[in-house]
């Protein structure tokens, strides 16, 4: 068919269209008696459309198989993505389910505790008892329970709490309310709902409030407007507080027996847990870090695949999760001789660790910077260095193992090794003073030698240019220039020399710091390592400390010691699932 019809006036076509050679003396005669589609008035929009639709119609033929290729390329890449998602869907989830198996019964238990809150929704007669109010049993499940058994005892018991308390203090203002007529009631409410609104909010930016009672207050507030706003209206208003009190006691009845007694997950242990696996992956990046130093070879890693990132990132990131953690086992009852533990300890041997992390973070940075030292200069402290990350990393390792078995610490692997391991990083620093202090005496005289002849070229060509100035000009020739030299007085040979003294001295130095600095690298990473020693006598104070708090059991030389460094499967952070937005 023919195009041209369909081709827009030239005013409002803003893009150039493709017209076959065949055609082009056709579309344009038509396209001069063509009727103008858009109209001199109008939209962009509209121009827009017919002339991508008029491009479309009269592309050469090159150009549609230019295109219909590109789409098929692009479909058919679509439609791989498309048969690859939901295979990639079903390992990820896969995945989720193998790093923690727990993950996967908390999905069933939330799953059965809504199933039994709907019965009263389900079954008739448990529905005439309750009425519509049966939803907030439904709601109070979805809020309260949680992954662990610490957080569902908090938010079960500061709603219950939250609920009770703008229950009793709604009937208290309602009846108070009653006695003072209409307009007094209004005035009265309105003055409560303020005054209430105000102090609560307020009371939640006091620490211990905001830590532990937070929601509690959040759901006070909430109960206590609907109530008594709504009692202004409503009559029964009272009876709908009444069942909406009973419909949340069921809903965190099932959440407590779900989480209590339905395979219990507790904070406390989750706790404990995360302190081991920090101190092994932090023993992990030590080790890790050290030998890729020394390494003969320089392979770029990136950050995501690091197992040396992979160990400090824990535990820079644990500050959040280790109070909440803390805060949740607190709320536990008593299961175990071991759950009386004093967490506030745990959270302080967490940050002890984030203070030691930071020796390793500067550590893996050393390893990425542009200037590096010699290889042959690392060589030399290869042995020394390795030793003592080692015994770093098994003193951390130790402090892992004392805390998973609930056993004090070995002193001697604590201190004799560790000592042994610096003594010997200094013997070899002080072993190769010319890497520190300088070249010895023998080279300096030589690189004094070479500057001294270096400089005395130079101010033979300044005096030659300044002495020439005040020579006739047939005497500029070389045998001239010799005599004029020796005609010099002494005094203005030994100015010379003290102007050069200096200058030769100065060259020497740099020399010397050219040298130094091919050292400084090193020496920035053997003062980081002695660092981490330091910094790791904070940490096994807060161990030992915590040890003599929690009651652990003492070490006995006859005690069999198996350590054992296994990568955390856990990722504690990862378990929670914030629900506040909910409410």
């Amino acid at each position: 068919c023919d195009t041209a019809p369909f081709l827009p006036n030239s005013s409002h076509f803003p893009f150039p269209y493709i017209i076959p050679a065949s055609r082009t003396s056709s579309a344009t005669e038509t396209s001069r008696t063509a009727p103008n589609l858009a109209g001199d008035h109008s939209s962009p929009f509209l121009a827009t459309c017919l002339s991508v639709f008029s491009s479309v119609l009269i592309a050469s033929p090159e150009t549609e198989t230019i295109m219909m290729e590109t789409w098929r390329k692009k479909a058919g890449a679509a439609w791989e993505r498309t048969k690859r998602a939901p295979g990639l869907a079903c390992r990820k989830m896969w995945q989720v389910g193998k790093d923690d198996p727990r993950r996967a019964i908390h999905a069933v238990k939330v799953g059965l505790a809504l199933t039994l809150v709907s019965m009263l929704y389900l079954l008739e007669p448990l529905f005439e008892g309750i009425g519509q109010n049966a939803i907030w049993a439904v709601m109070t499940v979805v809020v309260v329970l949680e992954f662990t058994a610490g957080a569902t005892l908090c938010k079960g018991l500061n709603r219950g709490l939250g609920t009770i308390m703008a229950g009793s203090l709604a009937f208290l203002i309602e009846f108070v309310a009653e006695e003072t007529g209409q307009v007094g009631r209004a005035i009265f409410i309105g003055c409560a709902v303020f005054i209430i609104g105000a102090a609560a909010t307020y009371l939640r930016f006091l620490p211990y409030v905001k830590k532990n009672y937070d929601y509690g207050v959040v759901i006070f507030l909430l109960t206590f407007n609907l109530i008594t706003v709504s009692s202004f209206r409503v009559s029964n208003v009272m009876k709908i507080a009444h069942e909406r009190l009973i419909t949340i006691a069921i809903g965190c009845g099932i959440c407590l027996f779900m989480s209590l007694l339905v395979f219990p997950i507790w904070s406390g242990q989750d706790l404990h847990n995360s302190t081991v696996s920090k101190l092994q992956g932090l023993a992990k990046s030590i080790e890790v870090c050290v030998d890729d130093y020394f390494k003969s070879d320089d392979e770029d890693k990136s950050c995501d695949e690091d197992p040396i990132y992979k160990g400090y990132k824990a535990v820079l990131d644990s500050k959040s999760i280790d109070e909440a953690l803390a805060m949740y086992a607190s709320w536990e009852p008593r299961h175990s001789r071991h759950c009386r533990y004093p967490w506030q300890q745990y959270v302080k041997v967490g940050a002890a660790l984030r203070r030691f992390s930071y020796t390793v973070v500067a550590l893996h940075g050393c390893l990425q910077t542009e200037i590096q030292t010699p290889k042959s200069c690392r060589a030399l402290f290869k042995g020394p260095c390795i030793r003592l990350a080692s015994e770093v990393s098994g003193v951390l390792i130790e402090l892992a193992t004392s805390i998973r078995n609930r056993r004090h610490c070995s002193p001697e692997l604590l201190a004799d090794h560790l000592h042994d391991a610096l003594q010997d990083l200094n013997k070899a620093v002080r072993s190769q003073p010319r890497l520190f202090l300088g070249s010895n005496c023998s080279q300096a005289s030589n690189m004094l030698a070479v500057a001294a002849a270096q400089a005395r070229q130079e101010k033979e060509r300044e005096a030659a240019t300044t002495g020439g100035a005040g020579l006739s000009s047939a005497k500029t020739d070389t045998s001239t220039l010799r005599e004029w030299k020796k005609t010099r007085s002494k005094k203005e040979l030994s100015a010379e020399r003290k102007v050069l003294r200096p200058q030769l001295s100065k060259i020497a130095m740099l020399t010397c710091s050219l040298e130094f600095c091919e050292a400084l690298p090193f020496a920035a990473f053997a003062s980081l390592l002695v660092e981490t020693v330091a910094r790791l006598d904070s940490v096994m104070e807060e161990v030992e400390e915590l040890g003599r708090v929690a009651g652990f059991k003492e070490y006995k030389r006859d005690d069999v010691v198996t350590v054992k460094c296994e990568t955390p499967r856990v990722d504690v952070c990862l378990n929670n699932l914030p629900s506040h937005g909910l409410d």
